[in-house]
């Protein structure tokens, strides 16, 4: 029996992914860690500015934002993962 009586259960994670796509960093807001999100959105803006100026003229404007948008990605998996994973144990009610 659980000790708290009015415990919200966690997100659906998808829709922390969905909000972790559109709002970079808001996915782990919703999961609790909100530095971890700041620091997310930290490293995707800092890695997106070091690889646009050491990127030559002539790539893409992908391939000069390629770190942020490597971050970016991580962070949304990072979001939906820590997102199932509340979802699983507040389901097993540990």
């Amino acid at each position: 029996m659980s000790t708290e009586p009015n415990v919200k259960p966690p997100l659906n994670p998808h829709i922390v992914m969905l909000v972790a796509i559109l709002l970079p960093g808001m996915g782990q807001v919703l999961n609790n860690t909100p530095l971890r999100g700041l620091m997310m959105l930290f490293f995707m803006l800092m890695l997106g500015v070091i690889t646009f100026n050491l990127a030559a003229p002539e790539i893409s404007m992908i391939g000069k934002f390629s770190g942020g948008i490597f971050i970016y990605t991580l962070s949304v998996m990072d979001a939906y993962y820590w997102a199932r994973y509340r979802s699983e144990h507040f389901k097993r009610g540990a």
